[in-house]
């Protein structure tokens, strides 16, 4: 009780400090503080929310997650599907006054793929070069046909940064972005919070009725949602599910929500390291068929997300059109988990469960616990910092790992980094030659049946091996002023400022 009110005083001077924020000033609560903010550079979910209000992308999502234009104006495949030719809107402006032309989109394609540190380039990977045919239309020349690529550029890999500021910024240019979306960057106080300011020359400037946006980072649920009431915010990403029945009650408030395009999981060390030896998960798919039988998905979104998720086993929901149903959501059956595990001569293994500090993860390796051990598994739980989870992960410093992914438009994103060989966030140590032809020709066709096809191969492939158990898919849940209005709910957790006004 003590944290509560430290933080919700200390939210309420940082608000007092800057002033009485004016009507035209959107107050959006996040649930952390993102990382650095270059496009290139940047890894958080949460700097995504906040780049939706400084960066525009050459595509961005509907509600139904169709692509549709934004800095690009229309798009057309090369014959051979190994080129994409992209047309430019006119009239777009740099928030320094510089020109969006193919020229600064050759740069900022370049400076994804080659810039050190760039959490770009894989996912640029495909493109092997980019060639400006007039001052409007820009040519990508593709090693093979990439199906993923059209949803590869509505997310960082499509925003668009000022040439000339980044140039002279180098690698600091995050801490002072300048892009082409509706608000340019004011300040940024770490931990605190970052404010940008309406863009005048702004290409949509209609849809906006903000003169000013405030991010606030409040990493306790709670604390955002009483901020929220006490009328200090105006919205809040990622409310707590235990809190959507008051939020409902409240005539002052709305919710809405949106299953997520991602996915809650366990990942298990099954090649990464020398730790995957020497522990009977790691090292034996009887032993993880057994763990994921102990498991009662649809009892785990009941506990730990009040009944806000939906219950899945794959990268996708069941709801997407990419979900394969030859491989369903297996039912809890501890006896055949016991039994599984005498065929494999370990009746009471133990692993370890690195799960990062915040109340979900927690929540989810506690239920994970107790059902395990109803199968004889010994579960012990290893809170871990967020950041230094990952770090651990990287080196495969881990038996089993409970980590979100917050998802791609394309299926592809939420599976070949994880699943492949050489995939960037490969914490599994997973890897087969079959896996990666298969993760390769769902890419390189662009026909969905076909697509569809090679991920029910991928699918039963996983399901046997269970490198990662898939436990569940969030809802996005946003609570706000009921004076706001013009909210969109896209599947990808993005708040999109567009159109968004108070009455």
């Amino acid at each position: 009780m003590k944290s509560f009110r430290l933080w919700l005083l200390a939210a309420a001077a940082m608000l007092v400090a800057t002033g009485a924020a004016p009507a035209q000033t959107l107050r959006i609560g996040l649930a952390e503080d993102p990382d650095i903010l270059d496009p290139t550079l940047a890894r958080t979910f949460v700097g995504r929310v906040v780049f939706a209000s400084l960066c525009d992308k050459l595509f961005d999502l509907d509600e139904n997650l169709n692509i549709v234009p934004q800095l690009a104006t229309a798009y057309e495949w090369g014959g051979d599907k190994k080129s994409l030719l992209i047309k430019l809107r006119p009239g777009v402006l740099f928030h320094d006054g510089e020109k969006l032309d193919a020229v600064a989109v050759k740069y900022n394609l370049e400076r994804h793929k080659t810039m050190p540190g760039s959490n770009r380039r894989g996912e640029l990977s495909p493109v092997t070069n980019i060639e400006v045919v007039d001052p409007l239309t820009v040519k990508l020349d593709l090693a093979a046909p990439f199906a993923p690529l059209l949803a590869v550029l509505t997310d960082r890999s499509g925003m668009m940064v000022s040439p000339k500021a980044a140039e002279a910024a180098g690698d600091k240019f995050g801490a002072k972005p300048i892009c082409s979306g509706p608000f340019k960057f004011v300040e940024r106080v770490a931990q605190d919070r970052i404010v940008v300011e309406r863009f005048a020359d702004y290409w949509n400037k209609q849809d906006i009725h903000f003169d000013r946006i405030v991010y606030v980072p409040i990493p306790y649920a709670t604390v955002r949602l009483a901020n929220l009431r006490a009328g200090q915010l105006d919205f809040v990403e990622r409310l707590a599910a235990s809190d959507v029945p008051s939020v409902r009650s409240d005539n002052r408030l709305k919710l809405s929500k949106i299953v997520e395009i991602g996915y809650q999981g366990i990942t298990i060390n099954v090649a990464k390291s020398d730790l995957a030896k020497g522990n009977p998960l790691g090292r034996d798919a009887r032993v993880r068929e057994a763990f994921e039988l102990s498991l009662d998905r649809d009892a785990i979104v009941q506990v730990v997300m009040e009944g806000e998720a939906q219950a899945g086993n794959q990268w996708v929901p069941p709801t997407s059109a990419f979900y394969s149903k030859n491989v369903p959501v297996p039912k809890r059956d501890v006896a055949r988990a016991k039994a599984l595990l005498r065929e494999a001569g370990v009746t009471n293994p133990s692993f370890t469960l690195m799960t990062p500090t915040s109340s979900d993860a927690q929540k989810i390796a506690q239920v994970v616990q107790a059902m395990a051990k109803d199968a004889g598994i010994d579960v012990k739980i290893q809170a871990t910092e967020f950041a230094t989870s990952l770090n651990l992960a990287d080196k495969g410093q881990f038996e089993a790992y409970i980590l979100a992914w917050s998802g791609r438009a394309d299926p592809d994103g939420n599976l070949q980094q994880f699943i492949t060989c050489k995939g960037a966030n490969n914490y599994s140590g997973f890897c087969t030659p079959e896996m990666d032809d298969l993760v390769n020709r769902s890419r390189t066709s662009l026909d969905p049946a076909e697509r569809k096809k090679t991920y029910e191969q991928i699918a039963a492939i996983v399901g046997k091996e269970r490198p990662l158990v898939y436990l569940y898919h969030r809802n996005w849940l946003w609570a706000y002023t009921s004076k706001l209005g013009g909210l969109r709910t896209v599947p990808d957790g993005m708040v999109r400022v567009q159109g968004l006004k108070l009455n």
